[in-house]
């Protein structure tokens, strides 16, 4: 069984695709948020969680429409952006949350120096072609 965290952070990757951000918010909803037991969410995001459920399952569907498709259909390109970044702040929360502390280890692992030339990241000249 797939946790929590792991739903949003599906959702989350879902969602910086290149498609249209109503087809985004539709498949993260479709694949991952919609089966996701409220219970399953640590307390401080379900007031959250209830709120995306809401905006994108509450307008009634037309005939051959779910619900959900029904909602983001209705929802401006604002409104959409606004929805999405609710599910991201969400997946940050539970990403902060004492619930996933142990997740990998409740340690940080460093893998590259912090300190580092700062020519590092400079491009090289363009040659003059003439």
């Amino acid at each position: 069984m797939i946790s929590a965290w792991d739903c949003f952070h599906f959702a989350t990757l879902e969602l910086v695709r290149s498609t249209p951000i109503k087809q985004r918010l539709v498949a993260a909803y479709r694949r991952y948020l919609a089966s996701l037991p409220q219970d399953q969410l640590p307390g401080e995001v379900r007031e959250s969680f209830g709120q995306v459920m809401r905006c994108l399952s509450g307008v009634q569907p037309l005939r051959g429409e779910d619900a959900v498709a029904a909602s983001v259909r209705k929802m401006s390109n604002q409104e959409a952006d606004e929805c999405a970044a609710l599910i991201v702040e969400i997946f940050g929360l539970m990403s902060r949350s004492d619930v996933n502390v142990g997740r990998a280890g409740g340690s940080v692992v460093q893998l590259r120096s912090v300190d580092c030339d700062s020519t590092e990241f400079e491009a090289a000249p363009l040659a003059a072609t003439h």
